[in-house]
Formats: C-alpha cells, sequence, structure tokens
C-alpha cells in the first residue's frame, strides 16, 4: 500500500518536473514570432524592436516571420497549429477575436486553440470630421446626424475592424443613422477624408494626429473608455454619450494552446522586461503606442475574454452574421 501510494506520489509529480526542467531550459534555440500582417505596418512596427530586445533578455535569436493573408488568420493558423512549447508565437491584435464573428471560415477558435502570454502596447483610436463639417464636438456631430438622417457615412479600414464596430455601438448608443464604409487600410480612408470624399472617419490616433495638428482634420473624440495619455485634450466620446466605450485596442503576443506555465510565465517576464526598457518605450510611444505590458498570462486571458464578449454583444446587436 506504502510503495503504491509513493509511486502515486512520483508519478503525480512527473509533469511538474519536467515543466520545471522546461522552463529552466527554454529557451535554448531561435523563437519565431509570427505577425500575421504585411510588413511595414503597425503589427511590424511593434514587433520588430520588440523581437530584438527580447533577442538580447532571453540569449536566443527571435525572429520576425510575416505570414499576411485571409484578414489575419493565415499566420494565427500556423501558430495554432505549432507545438505549444514556447518557440512559436504570434503578435496578435485584438481583431484575432472579432473576425470569427463575421467570418465562418476561421480555421480555429481563438479562445480555445491559443495561450495568452502578455500584452504589449495599445493603440488609442479617433473618431475626426472634415473640417467643412460644422461640427466641433461629440454633441454637435449627434445633433448633426439627427437632423440630417442619411447624410452622414464613416470611413474605417474595414468590415469587422474596431473602428467598424465603434461606428456601429456609437450610432446604436446616439440614436443616429451614420452608415459605414469600409476601406481596405488607413492610407486610402486617410486619403478620402481629407479629399473631403468621406464626412466622418474612425481611424488609430497615429494616422489621425499628424492631420489634425496641421488643422486638416478635427478630432472629436477618443473611442476607448478613457482619454489617450499622449492627447489628454482630446475627450472620450463617452464624456458626452454616456456609457459608451469599446476596450482597449491592444497587440498581445499569444501562443499555442497547452503551452507550460513555466514557459508562458518566462515570456511574459521578458515581455514586461523588454516593454520596460526605456529605449523600446520611447520609439512604441513616438509611433503613437502607448505600453501595457503589466499583466500576467491569466490577467490577460480574462481580459481577452471580457473584451471579446463586448464585441460579441456590439455585432449580435447589430444583427450581423457571420458569413
Amino acid at each position: 500500500m506504502k510503495l503504491n501510494r509513493r509511486l502515486l506520489s512520483i508519478l503525480l509529480a512527473l509533469p511538474l518536473l519536467a515543466s520545471a526542467q522546461q522552463a529552466q531550459n527554454y529557451p535554448n534555440r531561435t523563437i519565431r514570432l509570427v505577425v500575421p500582417y504585411a510588413a511595414g505596418g503597425a503589427g511590424d512596427s511593434v514587433a520588430r524592436p520588440l523581437a530584438q530586445r527580447l533577442s538580447e533578455i532571453l540569449g536566443q535569436p527571435v525572429i520576425v516571420d510575416n505570414k499576411p493573408g485571409a484578414n489575419a488568420t493565415l499566420g494565427a493558423d500556423q501558430v495554432a497549429k505549432a507545438a505549444p512549447d514556447g518557440y512559436t508565437i504570434v503578435l496578435a491584435a485584438v481583431v484575432h477575436y472579432i473576425v470569427p464573428l463575421f467570418s465562418k471560415n476561421v480555421p480555429y477558435d481563438p479562445i480555445r486553440d491559443f495561450t495568452p502570454i502578455a500584452p504589449v502596447v495599445v493603440t488609442p483610436n479617433i473618431l475626426a470630421v472634415h473640417p467643412s463639417l460644422p461640427v466641433n464636438n461629440t454633441r454637435e456631430l449627434i445633433d448633426y446626424a439627427k437632423k440630417n438622417p442619411g447624410k452622414l457615412f464613416y470611413g474605417t479600414t474595414g468590415v469587422g475592424s474596431t473602428h467598424h464596430l465603434g461606428g456601429i455601438l456609437f450610432s446604436q448608443m446616439a440614436g443616429i443613422q451614420m452608415d459605414h464604409a469600409p476601406y481596405k487600410g488607413g492610407s486610402p480612408t486617410i486619403n478620402d477624408a481629407l479629399g473631403g470624399q468621406i464626412p466622418v472617419v474612425i481611424l488609430t490616433s497615429p494616422t489621425v494626429l499628424p492631420h489634425a495638428r496641421a488643422g486638416r482634420l478635427r478630432p472629436i473624440g477618443m473611442i476607448e473608455t478613457k482619454r489617450a495619455r499622449a492627447t489628454p485634450d482630446i475627450p472620450a466620446l463617452g464624456e458626452a454619450l454616456p456609457g459608451y466605450g469599446l476596450p482597449d485596442t491592444w497587440f498581445g503576443v499569444l501562443g499555442p494552446a497547452n503551452m507550460p506555465k513555466a514557459v508562458t510565465d518566462r515570456l511574459n517576464a521578458a515581455i514586461r522586461q523588454a516593454t520596460a526598457d526605456p529605449d523600446l518605450r520611447a520609439r512604441l510611444e513616438k509611433a503613437g503606442y502607448e505600453m501595457s505590458a503589466s499583466m500576467s498570462p491569466e490577467e490577460f486571458g480574462s481580459s481577452i475574454r471580457s473584451d471579446a464578449e463586448v464585441y460579441r454583444r456590439i455585432v449580435t446587436s447589430a444583427g450581423i452574421k457571420p458569413e
């Protein structure tokens, strides 16, 4: 009997010992950081300086592997199918959890098939108008829309983006009609906004601010629940429309499902250390990002589930079905 109990204790301890040994040896080879977006884009601008600093911290190369396509699901699917050993990870955006609400063809479950590791940055987003539109704040925009039904539409980077959902929620809560004009990326959207072809845009703060400072766009408000640290003079839309606000638009690192906790914690600690580096912080903040790597993997996972539920409710209330 005693022998059986001793054997059982040893068997139960083996997974913990294996996990600890794996963490102690991790990493001992190159780590691949998949970016499911094209080189030169927003994801790339975060991934490359992050990978460089992680290489220094972890003592092994961290290489960026751009795998764009299929609305960012191509690269994410490669990571979902990779070995859960911490050597293949992905820099995902919050859109990772929105795409399945619009598409039936996503080959993975965005929550069940991934391990949350750490958030990295958030990107504030601004609703702005062309100067020809006679509005200066949220309340004036709502009043104008009510007096001019069917005349307002807003441009975004595409269907299923946080900007798209921000516009849906704003229209619902304000009781106005503001139709969506989806574009394929920020550049064509901002170009048409500057030319006056579209009266309203919802885009990232780094995209809008240079033109706002030049007087070519008029910022009305942030679509998040709070003002951005970099632009405290721009109010949140929810200050005039109580209850309005989207979760932060973030980039964060995920791995395949079932990664060992010790490896996940090692990566989380390295990402926290990297984003606390003054040089990396200054570089990313200059590009318009705000650092956010202050959560444990468990806290990040809880935040993800909460954010995903907010977006699911918006899509459901708008009657949108995945196609």
